[in-house]
């Protein structure tokens, strides 16, 4: 994780706090951003891909990336909204990750 990002999302979320409030109405808002950067980053891969004919290839991987950018630190002001710990849970739930990852898959692999 960047060194960079929760410092940022904290300024982020003091500003928003500052402007919005914190009511329920204001983290029903902060999650719904979550899904509107993820429908983004899913119509920039639309435009990379061309699958709009009306509009043809009209993105690249690198606006794909950036709305991905978007997306976790979209996702990251939220978790402040549900924890008040929101490094320690992300923390939490990489390790969680590794820990599934290094107990190998759970899955049958396919057959060479």
């Amino acid at each position: 994780m960047s060194a960079a990002l929760w410092p940022v999302v904290a300024r982020i979320v003091a500003a928003l706090n500052i402007a919005n409030g914190t009511g329920e109405h204001e983290v029903a808002m902060r999650l719904m951003k979550v899904v509107e950067e993820a429908g983004e980053a899913s119509a920039a891969y639309i435009g990379m891909t061309g699958q709009n004919p009306r509009k043809g290839v009209n993105h690249t991987r690198a606006d794909v990336a950036d709305e991905l950018c978007d997306v976790i630190i979209a996702s990251a002001v939220a978790l402040y909204a549900f924890t008040t710990a929101p490094p320690a849970v992300l923390d939490a739930k990489l390790h969680a990750a590794v820990r599934r990852l290094n107990a190998g898959p759970s899955w049958p692999l396919p057959e060479e």
